[in-house]
């Protein structure tokens, strides 16, 4: 990654995050930015910002009930009912279909990613979405999704978020970290940057 690239990351993690943010390079010049560094690597603290009280052993912050602050959104009634139902955060369901589809049921990616929270075809028939253009039906695929990979990485936001868009496999071949792919750097930025910013609303 080019020093530019990481300054800006650096600054789109910085505004409006409340989290400490970590780098790593790699022995092949690859460059991890997170929120929670893993145990056993050698991490960089960049910037640190005031504490935020959450739930003992918390990575997620699980803040279930529904937020004032969400009810103006796009099918808000529908995110809370599924946050409910995985026991996931609201705002970060929103801050995932915001950068995925900016809330338009009838996204469809040059990939074939259906949808808001954009489900490939494959992945969404393993969740046992039957129809993937249904707006709760996708929701729920997602946050299922979500929520697999949260278990996967051990609450991880940053890898989970890379995770979900550039697969899990991309994150574990590299020791679990971000892989070097501007794309997914720019979205682990962008979806925590929105997801930070909204959960600041309610502490």
């Amino acid at each position: 990654m080019k020093a530019p690239t990481l300054i800006w990351l650096v600054l789109s993690l910085s505004t409006g995050v409340h989290a400490d943010v970590y780098v790593m390079t790699a022995s092949d010049g690859s460059i991890t930015l997170t929120n929670i560094p893993a145990k056993g690597k050698r991490y960089t603290l960049l910037r640190r910002e005031p504490k935020v009280v959450t739930p003992q052993g918390a990575r997620i912050d699980h803040v279930l009930a529904p937020l004032p602050s969400l009810k103006g959104r796009p099918f808000a009634a529908l995110i809370t009912q599924v946050a409910q139902e995985q026991k996931l955060p609201e705002n970060l369901l929103h801050g995932i279909i915001s950068a995925e589809s900016s809330y338009n049921p009838s996204a469809l990616s040059p990939k074939g990613a259906i949808g808001l929270m954009q489900l490939m075809p494959d992945t969404a028939k393993e969740l046992g979405v039957d129809d993937a253009w249904d707006p709760l039906s996708n929701i729920r695929g997602g946050a299922r999704y979500v929520k697999r990979l949260m278990k996967m990485f051990d609450n991880d936001l940053s890898l989970v978020l890379a995770a979900y868009n550039a697969g899990p496999g991309a994150v574990r071949t590299r020791g679990d970290i971000i892989p070097p792919f501007p794309e997914t750097q720019q979205y682990v930025a962008k979806v925590t940057e929105h997801y930070r910013q909204l959960q600041a609303m309610v502490h």
